[in-house]
């Protein structure tokens, strides 16, 4: 890959962010894309597989901030026109209207640095891109292994409670067949001829020069010359495992959980990532949840609204009973407290009981009657203000 390629490239692009976008924005495109592009969902797929590494080659500059403080900068730079020509004067038709290779010429003289980029010159500029650092370009060491997402359904009363349950989880892991190396049992890869089995390669161009990973053994640093029949010299596979997973109590709907190193194994070596988990919970026929509060509505007679009543009901451990005030209105909240959620501290939420008065669809004559009695006994429900609307609007 030439510097002019390299300039020419809008990483932004690539991973279909803005420019504003922020870290998390740029992490989440690029995990979207990854898992839509991965070789392993597109196996064969020649277009997938260079767009793959196109984005991990955007998301790997765009991730790191001083990286991607130097490539906004040098964009910004190149596109102001501080080194642009007339094309009939010569200039590069597409792109950045220069010839890049013009802008190393006394690259390695003193002085030869541009204040905009800390006084360094442009050589130092890509050479720190270039390697992934501002130090000498170093070959492809261990990498930490991607995080991998799982999503799991529990019922209320296990959200509740707490619940231990195995997961299974496919995601990509080391090939048992090759051990992870790509060859087939019974051989070894050689080291490349290309880089050396240092899985990067120097050119020059003038007083610049560059390291890149090797084309030869993409960066590799190694050749395989007869592959692994399980995992066709890729020394990783899909692999279906499974996890027991512990759900704390009072996990909730759409709370994510994570465990620490039970993700994708890193590469060469490097750290595993991390599973986070999606909790989904299902609705109960009786309970209902807000925060830490268990929920449950109980329907209560005229009688018992007007007279007052012990009002016995469930809870997720037991039972409790409530006094229901003569009077009580329909729509009114009693309140069972630490009867709810158990907080990791140990205190608990409250049972909210929402009583709501039913009315009989049907009486018998000796009820029907009995209310008529009552009614005739009991004062007029305080309409005085709808009375006196009502005079006005006549």
């Amino acid at each position: 890959m030439s510097s002019k390629d390299w300039l020419e490239k809008d990483f932004y692009a690539v991973l279909g962010v803005d420019k504003s976008a922020s870290a998390d924005e740029v992490k989440k495109s690029y995990r979207k894309l990854a898992r839509e592009l991965h070789p392993d969902r597109n196996p064969g797929d020649a277009p997938a597989e260079e767009r793959f590494k196109a984005v991990s080659e955007a998301y790997d500059v765009l991730s790191d901030p001083r990286k991607r403080k130097e490539y906004d900068e040098m964009r910004s730079l190149f596109g102001s026109g501080a080194f642009r020509r007339n094309a009939r004067a010569g200039g590069q038709p597409g792109g950045y209207p220069f010839d890049v290779s013009d802008l190393f010429g006394g690259m390695g003289q003193p002085g030869a640095g541009d204040r905009r980029f800390g006084g360094a010159g442009f050589s130092d500029l890509f050479s720190s891109i270039f390697s992934g650092g501002g130090g000498p370009a170093r070959s492809r060491g261990p990498a930490r292994g991607r995080d991998v997402e799982a999503e799991v359904v529990l019922g209320f009363d296990e959200a509740i409670r707490g619940v231990t349950m195995p997961l299974a989880v496919r995601s990509p892991g080391v090939c048992d067949t090759c051990s992870g190396n790509g060859a087939k049992p019974g051989t070894l890869p050689r080291a490349c001829p290309q880089c050396h089995g240092s899985g990067l390669v120097t050119r020059n161009q003038g007083s610049f020069s560059f390291s890149e990973p090797c084309r030869e053994c993409q960066g590799v640093g190694t050749i395989v010359d007869e592959k692994c029949p399980e995992c066709r010299g890729t020394g990783g596979v899909t692999k279906s495992r499974t996890i027991n997973v512990r759900f704390p109590a009072g996990v909730s709907d759409g709370q994510r959980i994570r465990l620490s190193g039970r993700g994708e194994p890193g590469e060469r070596g490097g750290p595993a990532g991390d599973l986070f988990v999606l909790v989904k919970v299902r609705d109960d026929d009786l309970f209902g949840r807000s925060g830490d509060d268990l929920t449950l509505t109980v329907p209560i007679t005229i009688a018992e609204a007007v007279l007052g009543t012990d009002l016995r009901v469930p809870t997720m451990d037991g039972a409790v009973t409530l006094r229901v005030p003569p009077g009580t209105p329909s729509g009114r909240t009693l309140r069972a407290r630490g009867r709810g959620v158990v907080r990791r501290d140990g205190q608990a939420g409250d049972l909210l009981v929402t009583v709501e008065i039913v009315v009989p669809e049907k009486l018998s004559a000796e009820a029907r009657e009995a209310l008529e009695a009552f009614a005739a006994q009991t004062p007029q429900a305080g309409r005085e203000h709808l009375d006196a609307r009502l005079r006005r609007s006549n």
